[in-house]
């Protein structure tokens, strides 16, 4: 049958197919648009299946954070390219993605949230979403991590997002209010130092005795050749633990806007009660 070049622009505006696609589409199914559409979300299938093995560590990490500063909520969306990161398509896929968390506090891991159904068709799931994305686009893309953070008691939640998306953070504090501009402002600073200097602890109490132990043993075999006394030797590898525990853990960091302040210390110079509880730091192509 004959197939008009206004049924193929209208079926390309539906679907993003390309126009030999869409031609195609509609003389296997006899001009039906509707079943056309579906024709070509089997096939986008089948060519999206070929995709998924390569590598996305592109792609955009976005967060939102409620009015009251009770409810954080952060994802990591990945793909191949820049160029894919940056297109409509693939930032409103991400952002219906993060309304789903926003609004479920069981949506907490990437299998849940691709297995919902989408904030923006819920007659299809995220999962069907992204693959039918993913033959549109022409790239892989992987929802690779999920953070989620809710308050019922005081305190509150903030967010960073760095370089346009390439590394955000949600970090969560007690003894601040919403009222409080100078507090929020010290606590928005937290956030930037988390995704500049990139902690991996919030106090030294929570590193892994095995990590720090771990550490030493190396800082023990560079020492090792060393001719000075086993005491000497014990003493070095406490400091250079120390050294260790500035970089790891955030408490321990020199303040990025101003090193001559411990992030404890520039919590402490606003209040005593001023700490924070935990965080999420999200960067893009890293675990």
């Amino acid at each position: 049958m004959s197939i008009s070049t206004a049924d193929i622009k209208s079926l390309r505006e539906a679907t993003g197919a390309g126009p030999l696609d869409c031609k195609k589409a509609l003389q296997e199914t006899n001009g039906d648009v509707d079943a056309a559409i579906e024709f070509l979300r089997k096939k986008g299938l089948a060519s999206a299946s070929k995709k998924t093995s390569r590598e996305a560590n592109d792609g955009l990490v976005t967060a939102f954070i409620s009015p009251d500063g009770k409810v954080g909520a952060m994802v990591e969306v990945n793909c191949e390219t820049d160029f894919v990161a940056r297109t409509d398509d693939f930032k409103n896929f991400v952002a219906s993605v993060l309304k789903l968390v926003v609004s479920n506090p069981t949506f907490t891991s990437p299998e849940a949230l691709l297995a919902a159904p989408s904030a923006s068709d819920a007659a299809r799931t995220n999962q069907e979403l992204m693959t039918e994305l993913i033959a549109k686009l022409g790239e892989n893309m992987i929802l690779r991590r999920v953070a989620r953070f809710n308050l019922d008691d005081s305190g509150l939640i903030d967010s960073y997002i760095h370089m346009g998306g390439r590394v955000g953070v949600l970090v969560e504090a007690t003894g601040v209010a919403l009222g409080d501009s100078k507090a929020l402002a010290v606590l928005h600073d937290v956030a930037l130092q988390i995704a500049a200097a990139a902690p991996q602890f919030v106090t030294i109490d929570e590193v892994p005795a095995a990590m720090a132990e771990a550490e030493k043993e190396l800082y023990r075999g560079q020492m090792a050749e060393e001719k000075k006394p086993a005491d000497v030797k014990e003493r070095i590898i406490e400091g250079k633990l120390k050294k260790w525990y500035t970089q790891v853990v955030l408490n321990e960091q020199e303040f990025v806007k101003d090193n001559s302040l411990s992030m404890t210390k520039l919590l402490k110079s606003h209040s005593d009660n001023f700490q924070i509880r935990r965080f999420a730091r999200f960067e893009l192509g890293t675990n």
